[in-house]
């Protein structure tokens, strides 16, 4: 039998609109709607919706979406306001309509439908016991502080995280005219302003500002008319003489909720005691209506089988959530830091504002607003000294450092072969690494070159510590320089305890060999994992061997003629495993507080320096995932003593440290940590991790995210990825002789 009997604790958008849905499809199903607020209750002023979140309610139910259309206010534009100018970027298009106009609409769609509603009904944890007990489904939508959740918390297991920021919910009666962002720093630091019309008398009004600020202002002692009185004050030359309005507002924190599981039984979160994104990215009534959308789908699919429908619900609905989660904490976590963009050139500051949530891309805006993309491009070519009237997209701006000229920003990132013999690179490596400089990258960086033959990861790794290597290393770097524009680097490096496993094909890099192996050394006798022998703990005459032996690597890359050496103290390898305090537990000069663990890496740096004076990379993990572990406020630290030890380039990235690492992927997930260590360390950096297109490059070169931009895969599969950005972006002057007729073949559409 289909769920029949439906009810529903919590009558904001996403409940309602799931009662109206669901009724609709199936006029059998009885359906009760359980809300603590009488109508005309409400919190916060206006929501928005997308064009995009539009047409899917359009689909869902198009009575609700014309009601809804017909109050609310439309437009395209997005203004920024910040350093005495106002940015405007088009072609957005958003529609604002007052919540609770949405709610009445949504009130008498759903009685209109037999929808039953009852107000003023505060359920407790005895009622929702009840309403479990005589109905087919409960659908808890009472928002983030959801008793249900509450009550089940052992089945739902939530977890919420409460962010540093405040902000409070206000309105106007002089709406801004489009989605306006105003950046004011005050004299106890920065504050923004998130405002948005909904009708024509009307706006919301959104402040928001630093932990650290907040604490400064003593806002925490003022009351709703008092708090209202300062912003006022704050932003008279916005509002014109027009006061800002209250709804029992006050100054809290933004709350991430999750939860391991949706549902259990008969009963199911929807919208915010589910899961929320903070409002600088997506609205938590957007949220909900389309959670609505996808339960009723799901119901459907699955007529009579509620548990089967809950997981369909799940499976189908989480990934998007978890997606848009992703990106509103990048959002989040931009606000967070916003005084460290304060400083960037406006056109750099809006740009970087409206990609912060890296969803959004160069690309996009240029079909949206080509104009706005262009006046961003032009201020970057001209700081970047390039010649007036060159169009070239900020990939193809050439970097310089120490002598070096890069002829574009892209990299292609170590990616370790597993193809040498007694350390000594052959065939396979001069097609690999010369394929991808014919490619067009503007630097191609060698694996891992380990220093020694202990500090390999595995028997089939490259090595520079004797004659053989180098001549094979030299045979490779000729062919790059007579054949391609490319510049070329050696990354130089020890394994630590990851070292003696097996090739990754042939049993796992995670498994120590059986037989032929060597004894493994690092800071503390901790193994990698379950399957790898513990490391013998260095002497003090070991650490003095491993730093020799970097130096004579890097005196060997001088006289093979390397462009740039890269040192990598990343990923769990001999000097990360110093660096973090997760893998270091020495109590001598080398263990400790971070400036004793990092001694390693300094000196190492020193040794190098001493024989190498072309530029010098270092590859840091910023932040190890793990609790109690490398965190990037030490990375910024670290990478300030590494420039101050003659380092030109951080590249940054994460992890790979200890195996039980609990990573946020997602599409460029590492280049916070680049952008925030290029920033407030003053070094530049390399961007890297699960980027792979030019429009991610273009985006983050553009941005200040970083540099340089290294990928690994995206190079995997296309050795000329940089050929092909630029012939996309119909840049047709780099092609090697012999590739020249590739520029005939048909341009594909712009976008990804």
């Amino acid at each position: 039998m289909p769920a029949v009997r439906i009810d529903v604790v919590g009558g904001g958008p996403g409940g309602l609109f799931f009662a109206i849905l669901a009724r609709k499809r199936d006029p059998a199903r009885r359906i009760t709607v359980h809300e603590r607020n009488q109508p005309g209750d409400t919190f916060g002023w206006g929501v928005v919706f997308s064009e995009l979140t539009q047409e899917n309610l359009r689909a869902a139910d198009p009575e609700t979406l014309a009601a809804m259309e017909a109050s609310s206010a439309h437009w395209d534009a997005i203004e920024t306001h910040v350093g005495g100018r106002v940015l405007t970027c088009r072609g957005h298009a958003f529609a604002g309509l007052e919540r609770r106009t949405l709610l009445d609409l949504l009130y008498r769609r759903a009685d209109a439908l037999g929808v039953e509603l009852r107000f003023g009904v505060d359920v407790d944890e005895r009622g929702l016991e009840v309403l479990r007990e005589r109905t087919d489904l409960l659908v808890a939508a009472d928002g983030v502080h959801s008793k249900a959740r509450t009550l089940w918390a052992s089945q739902f297991e939530p977890s919420i995280e409460l962010h540093a920021n405040r902000y409070i919910w206000l309105g106007t009666p002089r709406p801004m005219k489009a989605f306006t962002f105003v950046f004011e720093h005050g004299p106890h630091g920065p504050f923004v302003v998130h405002a948005y019309p909904y009708g024509p008398s009307a706006g919301t009004f959104i402040v928001e500002t630093t932990a650290d600020t907040f604490e400064r202002s003593g806002l925490g002692a003022l009351d709703e008319a008092e708090s209202i009185a300062f912003c006022e004050r704050l932003f008279a030359r916005w509002l014109a003489g027009a006061p800002l309005l209250g709804n029992r507002s006050s100054w809290i924190r933004f709350r991430t909720v999750r939860n391991a599981r949706w549902s259990f039984d008969r009963v199911v979160l929807l919208g915010d005691a589910a899961h929320t994104a903070h409002f600088s990215i997506g609205s938590g009534t957007r949220l909900a209506m389309e959670d609505a959308i996808a339960l009723v789908d799901a119901l459907d699919a699955h007529p009579g089988d509620v548990s089967a429908a809950l997981m369909h619900y799940e499976r189908q609905r989480r990934p998007a959530v978890e997606s848009l989660q992703r990106a509103a904490r990048r959002s989040l976590e931009w606000f967070e830091r916003v005084a460290m963009h304060l400083d960037d050139p406006p056109e750099r500051f809006v740009f970087s504002l409206l990609t912060r949530s890296l969803r959004v891309g160069r690309e996009s805006l240029a079909r949206r607003d080509p104009t706005f993309v262009e006046q961003v491009d032009a201020w970057w070519r001209d700081r970047e000294g390039v010649a007036p009237g060159a169009p070239l997209p900020p990939m193809f701006v050439p970097f310089r450092i120490r002598g070096m000229t890069l002829d574009n920003r892209v990299v292609v990132s170590p990616m370790a072969q597993y193809r040498a013999v007694d350390g000594v690179p052959g065939d396979w490596h001069l097609v690999h690494l010369g394929a991808r400089a014919i490619g067009g990258a503007g630097l191609v960086l060698t694996e891992m070159t380990c220093v020694s033959p202990e500090g390999r990861i595995t028997p089939a790794c490259t090595g520079l510590w004797n004659d053989a290597q180098e001549r094979a290393w030299g045979r490779i770097v000729e062919f790059v320089h007579a054949e391609s524009r490319a510049r070329i680097g050696v990354q130089l490096g020890h394994a630590g305890r990851k070292g003696s496993t097996h090739v990754p094909w042939q049993g796992g890099s995670d498994e120590s060999l059986p037989e032929g192996g060597w004894t493994t050394i690092a800071p503390s006798p901790i193994p990698w994992g379950p399957r790898t022998r513990a490391p013998r703990e260095m002497t003090l005459d070991d650490i003095a061997a491993v730093r020799r032996q970097f130096r004579d690597a890097a005196a060997r890359a001088r006289r093979i003629g390397f462009d740039l050496v890269e040192l990598h103290f990343a990923h769990g390898y001999l000097v990360s495993s110093f660096l973090s305090p997760l893998t270091n537990r020495r109590t001598d000069a080398y263990g400790g507080p971070l400036e004793r663990r990092a001694r390693l890496a300094l000196e190492i740096v020193a040794e190098v320096r001493d024989v190498w004076d072309g530029p010098l990379s270092v590859r840091i993990s910023a932040h190890d995932w793990s609790p109690g572990g490398l965190t990037d406020d030490d990375a910024v630290l670290l990478a300030r003593w590494l420039a101050d030890h003659g380092v030109d380039l951080i590249d940054v990235s994460s992890g790979q440290v200890v195996p039980d690492q609990q990573p946020a992927y997602g599409r460029a997930y590492q280049t916070p940590f680049a952008e925030r260590i290029r920033k407030q360390a003053a070094v530049p950096t390399i961007a890297v991790g699960a980027i792979s297109s030019w429009d991610d490059v273009n985006t983050i070169v553009l941005a200040g995210r970083a540099d340089l931009v290294a990928l690994a895969r995206a190079h995997l599969l296309d050795p000329h990825f940089t050929l092909r950005a630029a012939h996309e972006q119909n840049i047709d002057d780099r092609w090697p002789d012999p590739y020249r007729s590739a520029r005939t073949l048909r341009r594909p559409p712009r976008g990804l």
